[in-house]
């Protein structure tokens, strides 16, 4: 990307500033003296924060919000007949997608901490981020989900670091410009784009190769190791063990959502780090992060306190509420990977029932993956699938969710008639047949977990309005 795009431009137009990997790209922009507007479709809470930034925000998207403009930019999500888009591609003026504007963006930092990996992005950048902002540091950050103590997905500062969510997705992480990298794990997903294992790991390791300063890796992960083989770079690894430089010694999983174990470095103790969080895969998480900070000259005492304040990312395993003696969990967990980590963690709880509800998303990950999520999806208690949201795909895939359940011995699914199309009404109707089912039939000492990078979310809340109503 030619980063003199930007030279001379005073007014930049965001076709879905709402997005959460538009606004804070907004935020930085913004406070770099760059007068913004922007359009959506629906109202948000990030367009309450966009406009208190003074930032004109147009509802519905249509030819005339372009006006004035000389660069825009949009998201991947934006469909290629969508009014302002074709309005934009007709005016002249350059239109950027996100992915192109960030890289730009993380080439403006000395220090662009870029975090990376099929699973745990969020939570890594999102831990690294607390960190560094209890520590005082005054950085910006760009995060693929909300975190609390910066108030939502993103934040500006005046200093020259920089931490940002690296998506492997088409290859979006190769137009970033990576000071220190952190690789957390390769694994096969976004088959439908890479079609082989090999060819992630080729792609991670083109992400390393454009890295200035030094690459923190997962020492204990297998194919990150692999790709990384004979990398003439500085190399920090983090991983389960003492053959990493960071690893985790007397590590103990309390009820609940509660972790403490020793920060090791070599053979040196650090200190005991506390985490709001579950799980092992959050036990290397945090470690990434310490070895983050340990690079950047952070007090290990700022680590322990950033660490022990971090109560997750939105959608990580986020608690939503606690009904009828009935918790109520939510996380973005959409790959069988990920599915595993979270509901062993989930297992390790002590509650006395585990209820997964599961949103497949796309109908390619769920056909090239089938057994693995028919395989992660028996450790629950009770499995309940709804049907496949397909986001950006349409079924060419003859793959519907009963081809799953059918391989889940006591899964539960309520059958659509497979050739209606996916409307709202169909997703509603579908949604509160899962609530009912969840509502009659988990007892106290439960817990329920929605699952899926999509909108399950939403069945979650139904849940607790429901169960908060019943006498």
């Amino acid at each position: 990307m030619n980063n003199s795009i930007l030279n001379g431009k005073k007014h930049i137009h965001f076709i879905g500033i709402g997005g959460s990997g538009m606004y804070p790209l907004a935020q930085i922009l913004h406070s770099q003296g760059y007068y913004l507007t922007g359009s959506d479709n629906n109202e948000t809470e990030t367009l309450e924060a966009v406009r208190k930034m003074g930032i004109p925000v147009f509802i519905g998207q249509r030819a005339e919000n372009i006006q004035g403009a000389d660069l825009i930019v949009h998201t991947a999500a934006i469909m290629e007949d969508n009014p302002e888009l074709m309005a934009a591609r007709a005016s002249g003026v350059p239109v950027l997608e996100r992915a192109d504007l960030l890289g730009i963006v993380t080439s403006w930092y000395e220090n662009a901490v870029c975090v990376t990996g099929t699973h745990g992005k969020t939570t890594a950048t999102s831990m690294i981020t607390q960190i560094l902002y209890t520590a005082g540091v005054d950085l910006s950050a760009y995060i693929g989900g909300k975190l609390p103590c910066i108030g939502g997905s993103g934040i500006a500062g005046k200093s020259d670091t920089l931490v940002c969510e690296s998506c492997e997705f088409e290859d979006h992480f190769l137009k970033l410009s990576p000071d220190i990298s952190v690789i957390l794990n390769i694994d096969a997903d976004h088959l439908d784009y890479f079609g082989t294992l090999e060819n992630i790991m080729k792609s991670f390791r083109k992400f390393a190769e454009m890295t200035s300063k030094v690459l923190v890796l997962n020492g204990s992960d297998e194919n990150t190791m692999k790709a990384m083989e004979g990398i003439n770079k500085q190399i920090i690894t983090f991983g389960k063990d003492s053959s990493c430089d960071f690893w985790p010694a007397n590590v103990k999983h309390e009820n609940g959502l509660l972790t403490t174990f020793d920060a090791m470095y070599k053979n040196e103790k650090l200190g005991e780090i506390t985490l709001h969080v579950a799980g092992i895969h959050n036990v290397l998480n945090a470690l990434a992060a310490v070895a983050v900070s340990h690079f950047l000259g952070i007090d290990f005492a700022a680590v322990q306190k950033g660490l022990s304040e971090f109560h997750g990312a939105k959608r990580r395993f986020e608690k939503l509420g606690y009904e009828k003696g009935i918790t109520v969990v939510d996380d973005y967990a959409h790959h069988p990977t990920e599915l595993e980590a979270t509901l062993r963690a989930a297992m390790e709880m002590n509650f006395n029932n585990v209820w997964a509800v599961f949103q497949p998303f796309t109908f390619s990950r769920t056909k090239l993956l089938l057994d693995d999520f028919a395989r992660v999806l028996q450790i629950p208690d009770h499995a309940v699938l709804t049907d496949i949201m397909g986001s950006r795909e349409k079924n060419t895939y003859g793959i519907f969710t009963r081809h799953l359940a059918e391989k889940i011995p006591g899964c539960i699914w309520f059958p659509q008639d497979e050739s209606a199309e996916w409307t709202d009404e169909r997703k509603y109707e579908n949604f509160s047949q899962i609530c009912d089912h969840i509502c009659q039939n988990a007892k106290e000492g439960d817990l329920v977990i929605t699952l899926g990078c999509g909108d399950a979310y939403k069945i979650a809340k139904m849940i607790l309005k429901k169960l908060s109503e019943e006498e």
